[in-house]
């Protein structure tokens, strides 16, 4: 078993220690006996006793940490979009920041029109929606990696006078429902996601 499988087994291990019976409304998931059904990056995601499976192929890899670690933190809360918030709001983050930036947005920027042609492809996928509203740049979205995660979008086309641009923004209290470096996570695989679903 590898270092990453032993620690989902770990975190599942501790997250079917009692009732399952809030986990429909709390991840929000649907329920079939043990196994927890919701949609995680973009992709179908069962949650087992056993593991962590990913359109019926096991993940036992960073996502299973960041999936298993999303679904320890359930609780009641409902997820607030707004104001969303950049990385460097959320409290600690600083030692973080330029491997967040490094990590997210940047490997974005050179697939900027690959990513505007395939904005269609990647909403339906991950249960997004274009954003609009003031600082929308040159095209915008919301995506939703994890059932109680919305991540927004902004990006600007290169032209004459600048670079083209990325940025990745989180919904308001995201933190609610997942620690801090398994969120920086969740923005990592999730910009992952976009680029293959542009393809």
């Amino acid at each position: 078993m590898s270092n990453y499988a032993a620690v989902i087994q770990d975190n599942l291990d501790r997250l079917y220690t009692g009732s399952i019976a809030h986990f429909e409304q709390h991840l929000p998931c649907a329920a079939e006996g043990d196994h927890l059904l919701f949609e995680a990056f973009g992709t179908a995601c069962r949650i087992t006793p056993r593991g962590i499976f990913l359109n019926g192929q096991p993940e036992d890899g960073p996502r299973g940490i960041v999936i298993s670690l999303y679904a320890l933190h359930h609780k009641a809360e409902q997820p607030v979009l707004e104001p969303f918030l950049a990385f460097k709001e959320m409290p600690d983050s600083g030692p973080y920041a330029a491997a967040f930036a490094r990590h997210t947005e940047t490997i974005l920027v050179p697939h900027v029109p690959k990513i505007e042609a395939g904005r269609s492809n990647i909403l339906k996928a991950m249960a997004g929606a274009d954003a609009t509203g003031p600082a929308s740049g040159d095209i915008s979205f919301h995506v939703r990696p994890l059932p109680k995660i919305t991540l927004r979008y902004i990006f600007y086309r290169a032209d004459e006078d600048f670079p083209a641009s990325a940025t990745c923004l989180f919904s308001h209290n995201a933190l609610r429902f997942i620690p801090l470096d398994a969120l920086a996570d969740t923005a990592e695989y999730t910009s992952r996601r976009i680029l293959e679903l542009a393809e």
